[in-house]
This record gives structure tokens, sequence and C-alpha cells, in this order.
């Protein structure tokens, strides 16, 4: 296989030559500061009052200062399940009704369309965070907030592509090993316990910064307390 020319360091011998030296420096912070990310997984349902919850008091306020330290994984199915029709389609059947089945149909296909969670989450944020309006009906108006193109992703979630998108998310969640019991359900570098989801319900900041391995932890990291009273003074 012919070796790429790219501009990217990806030998260390290179980094003898003192004109890469810096980039040597940029390549290897980076590798590290890789190695070091938490890897944190959020298993929900779009109308599910309790996912809505955390997205409100944990993650939506936070998820921009982790960013940094924390690779999230968005896995919008929950307690739905599914059963294949005989035209080969998936039917799923939501804890919370139709429209939230729709809901996890347009989440799912915003991930695959918008690529980058620096994009999608703002808009899946948005929508987790109205309490009241039905999934769509937060889809559409958040997108309009967001400048997001909300027609490509609503074909997306009508046609056989989102099917098989949802289907994925199905397998994934049903793949947990514990098996999930409710939602919100986090795993942690790939592993959950009560502990773990006790600790992200409480302070997702405290789990995620004690978790990271790295030296260089954003502020947040500085800010959160071991206790949350008020003391006498």
């Amino acid at each position: 296989m012919e070796r790429s020319t790219s501009s990217n360091v990806d030998n260390s011998s290179e980094c003898l030559n003192p004109n890469v030296t810096r980039q040597c420096q940029s390549y290897f912070s980076t590798q590290l500061r890789q190695a070091d990310m938490v890897n944190f997984t959020l298993y929900f349902e779009s109308n599910c009052p309790d996912c809505k919850n955390f997205f409100r008091s944990q993650l939506s306020p936070n998820y921009e200062k982790l960013s940094g330290i924390m690779n999230l994984t968005l896995v919008p199915y929950g307690n739905a399940r599914e059963q294949k029709s005989g035209s080969g389609k998936w039917k799923f059947t939501c804890q919370h009704g139709k429209e939230e089945c729709i809901g996890n149909l347009i989440e799912t296909c915003a991930i695959h369309l918008m690529k980058n969670i620096s994009s999608y989450f703002p808009f899946i944020s948005c929508i987790e965070n109205d309490q009241f309006a039905e999934p769509q009906d937060s889809a559409e108006k958040c997108a309009k907030k967001l400048g997001v193109d909300f027609k490509s992703i609503k074909e997306c979630a009508n046609s056989d592509l989102g099917n098989k998108l949802e289907h994925e998310m199905a397998v994934r969640t049903d793949a947990l090993s514990p098996p999930h019991k409710y939602v919100p359900w986090v795993t942690l570098n790939g592993v959950h316990t009560e502990d773990i989801e006790q600790q992200a319900e409480k302070d997702l900041v405290k789990l995620i910064c004690g978790a990271y391995k790295g030296s260089d932890k954003p502020a947040i990291c500085g800010e959160f307390k071991s206790t949350r009273r008020c003391y006498r003074y």
C-alpha cells in the first residue's frame, strides 16, 4: 500500500527533524488527549420525561464545557420494541406512543445526516429541553431556530433509510450488557453500574472530570465540589 504523503506526522522518527518539532508536539498532544478521552454513551427515548430532565439538568448545560475530554454518543431508542413486518421493514412500538417513535426517528436521522456531534447535539438538546410539545413539533421549532435543514431530516425519518438507521439503534440498545432496565441509561467507557448511573444523574461534571486521566482538565473540572451544602458564615 502506498504511504500517504499527508502533512500529518505519523512516524515518531520524523520528529527528529527540527523543522517539524512544533508539528510533532501538536500531533502527540492531540494523540494523548484522544487516548485519555472519556467515552460517555446515553441511551434514551425522545419523549421520556426523565430523559428530558437529564438533558435539561446535566447534559445540555455542561456538554460544551466537557466536550474537550468527553466523547459523547447518543442512542435514541430507549424502551422501544421492534418487529419485522412482512414487507421487510421494521415496526417500532414506543413507550410514550407513536409520537415518541417519530421523535426517535427524527433524532436518529439528524445524527446520520449532520454527522458531527457539534452540529447535531444543539438540535437534539433543543428538542429534549422542550418539556411540553411533541418531539416532531419541537424538532420543527428547533430546526427553524438553529437553521437546521428539517426537510431532509423529515424525509429521512419517513424513508427506508430512517427505518434501517433506527433498527441499528435498536440493535445497539439490545446488545447492552447488562441489559438496560430503564432510561436514561448511561455507560462510562463502555461500563454501566448503578453507581455510575446515579453519579451521572446527580453530577455529570464530577463523573466525567473524575474519569478523565489527562493532565489538561478544562476549567469546569475545578469548579465542582464534593459536597453541595450552604455552610455557615
